[in-house]
């Protein structure tokens, strides 16, 4: 999980969202009312959801509304990787691996009060396969592209075929999901957000496909700003965009243990100092992403810290395209050189964050110990860039503002640090600022005129492909290149159905990235997570899956 796609307007949201009527008071005064029990949580998040309907996010504030409100076929364990049932009691392939059963819990109904059966399962994928027109821009269904690659019918030739081939419902409770090859990436890939199981009355009463307008100015329909319904322990209530709060109410009706809150609304507060002060003024009960200055001195007042395990990847991204010298090995491997890494990682990151030796954390099967460490040496990477006759070498360096991250606490800090290393070694930096969303994505993930950057990664699921494979597997603008090899690498490993030999071509491929060296890893941190003094019930999750159904106030 990263960030929106860039190119998204989000102007159809403001005209579709819903007034919230008085929901985002304080909780302050609750404990007046002759003791009756709170039952409003308002938390503080960093920037805005994109879109409610998940099959259109990538960002992290739209998932996390998501994961309230819907459910998918399998689910992470609470608090860990591990692939555990959701929707689905049990799953199990054919022979072929290629072929899924899905075995569905019973007595399970939408928002909408209709049922959630094997045909709501078939209507849903088929409306991803289907898709036509911009719901094939990966600005839109990013998540199925990373995951399914194309389409029924694609209309780019860019577009890979599809992984998935066919939904078929054996009865009720029992519903078949092919693909045509073995990959990876099933089951564990389905308990993204994006695979949410949708109401199939409410996407067609809501026209939930008719994504309009351009590629640079996306409209979304009404089902994605206003009307998102699944089976999950909180309900959509509304969306009130000119004041910055998304409210949820319990979902009496729900299948399972019922949300001990009535109320939760989330309410964005850019600012980290500002969220960090609604705490301590109770406005709000709890927000994401601690500063890591922040986390000792609210736990010694006693707020609830709880840390997430590194489950990330900050990254220097290399774009081979647009500046010819980077196209060279050398000049890539002076720049990791050049880095001091670990003065970043001792300096701005929370305790516990650690040097990235592989693009993705060693909690993961495949990551590999045995690659090129690229260890901080200002007089190698003088001598590369000597041998490169790239002495005088310019980059423009492009960075975030107005935004945090769980792996990127603090962007401009981050920079600084960076572009010192790179200027101590002779390189000439060239300081390109840009708002984070849409300008930074927009020209770090398309075009060819950045020359380095820095992004990051959250994992979505605990599988190496979902980090190497994602940067790596394909061509991408974000880094530039065209290899050829290294993608039939990828394409052995995710087709391996065997885990232990899908293992070790993990490790092969995370030495091969590092020897290619297309960017430089630079950092794994634990974010944290904070709640009121009096607020108890959520465990955190290494993959940003909070769940909000078990908050309480004691």
């Amino acid at each position: 999980m990263r960030a929106p796609r860039p190119k998204v307007a989000i102007a159809a949201i403001a005209v579709a969202a819903l007034a919230v009527a008085g929901c985002a008071e304080s909780n302050r005064d609750d404990d007046k009312s002759g003791g009756s029990k709170k039952d409003t949580l308002v938390f503080g998040v960093a920037g805005d959801p994109k879109v409610l309907d998940p099959s259109f996010a990538s960002d992290g504030e739209s998932l996390r509304v998501a994961r309230q409100v819907f459910e998918t076929l399998v689910r992470p364990e609470e608090g860990g990787t591990k692939v555990t049932p959701g929707l689905a009691e049990s799953w199990t392939p054919d022979a072929a691996g290629t072929t899924w059963t899905f075995k569905l819990r019973s007595g399970v109904k939408f928002h909408d009060g209709t049922d959630f059966n094997a045909e709501a399962v078939c209507v849903n994928f088929n409306r991803w396969y289907n898709a036509k027109g911009l719901m094939q821009s990966p600005d839109v269904t990013a998540y199925w592209q990373d995951v399914m690659g194309g389409f029924a019918k694609n209309e780019s030739e860019d577009l890979p075929a599809s992984l998935f081939k066919s939904c078929a419902a054996k009865d009720a409770t029992t519903v078949d999901l092919a693909f045509t090859r073995v990959s990876s990436k099933i089951p564990a890939a389905l308990m993204l957000p994006s695979f949410s199981i949708h109401s199939p009355k409410a996407l067609q009463e809501f026209d939930a496909s008719n994504v309009a307008g351009t590629a640079e100015d996306i409209k979304y329909p009404a089902y994605a700003t206003a009307h998102p319904t699944g089976t999950g322990p909180f309900k959509f209530k509304a969306w009130d965009v000119a004041n910055k709060t998304l409210t949820l109410e319990r979902n009496e009706d729900y299948s399972g243990a019922k949300a001990k809150l009535k109320t939760l609304i989330f309410k964005t507060i850019s600012d980290e100092n500002a969220r960090k002060q609604a705490l301590r003024s109770g406005d709000i009960q709890g927000y994401d992403l601690v500063g890591p200055a922040d986390v000792e001195p609210l736990k010694s007042e006693g707020f609830n810290m709880l840390t997430r395990p590194a489950f990330n990847v900050l990254y220097l991204a290399m774009n081979q395209k647009g500046n010819p010298k980077l196209a060279d090995v050398r000049v890539r491997q002076a720049i990791a050189y050049a880095l001091n890494r670990q003065q970043l990682v001792t300096s701005k990151l929370p305790p516990g964050a650690k040097v990235a030796d592989n693009f993705m954390p060693d909690t993961v099967e495949g990551w590999n110990g045995d690659v090129p460490k690229y260890t901080y040496d200002p007089a190698k990477a003088k001598a590369l860039l000597a041998e490169a006759g790239a002495s005088n070498l310019t980059l423009k360096f492009h960075y975030p503002t107005e935004v945090t991250r769980p792996y990127m606490p603090n962007p401009k800090d981050i920079f600084e640090l960076l572009s010192a290393d790179l200027k101590a070694v002779g390189i000439t930096v060239e300081a390109i600022p840009l708002k984070w969303s849409p300008d930074y994505l927009n020209a770090t993930t398309s075009g060819s005129k950045h020359d380095i950057h820095f992004l990051g990664w959250t994992g979505d699921y605990g599988d190496a492909y979902n980090f190497i494979g994602t940067f790596f597997d394909r061509p991408k603008d974000e880094w530039g290149f065209n290899n050829k090899a290294l993608f039939d690498q990828f394409k052995d490993a995710d087709t391996t159905a065997d885990i232990a030999a899908r293992t070790e071509k993990y490790k092969a491929l995370n030495k091969s990235v590092m020897e290619f060296l297309p960017g430089v890893p630079i950092s794994h941190s634990p974010p944290a997570i904070v709640f009121g003094k009096d607020v108890t019930g959520v465990k955190a999750s290494p993959l940003t899956d909070e769940r909000f159904a078990t908050a309480e106030f004691k």
